[in-house]
């Protein structure tokens, strides 16, 4: 399922970092050696079939890097 952010994301907090992070040694090898954490936060996305939805959406960052394989973890109930 392809997908885009709208806008900013918000609430973002980070759930994983250092030793806690499972990911730490594929991250390292693959994009290099860094402080790596785990992010969530909320999103609104558009789906390629053109419906908008917010979500909590994960991901890993790490300074001067950047976000890297973002996923949407659930779609979220909209607040009308």
């Amino acid at each position: 399922m392809a997908w885009q952010i709208i806008g900013s994301i918000r609430d973002v907090e980070a759930i994983a970092a250092g030793a806690g992070l499972k990911a730490r040694h594929r991250l390292r090898k693959r994009y290099g050696a860094r402080r790596w954490r785990k992010c969530k936060g909320v999103a609104t996305i558009q789906l390629t079939d053109g419906m908008i939805h917010r979500a909590e959406v994960h991901w890993y960052e790490a300074t001067g890097f950047g976000r890297v394989e973002m996923k949407i973890k659930r779609l979220l109930p909209d607040d009308r």
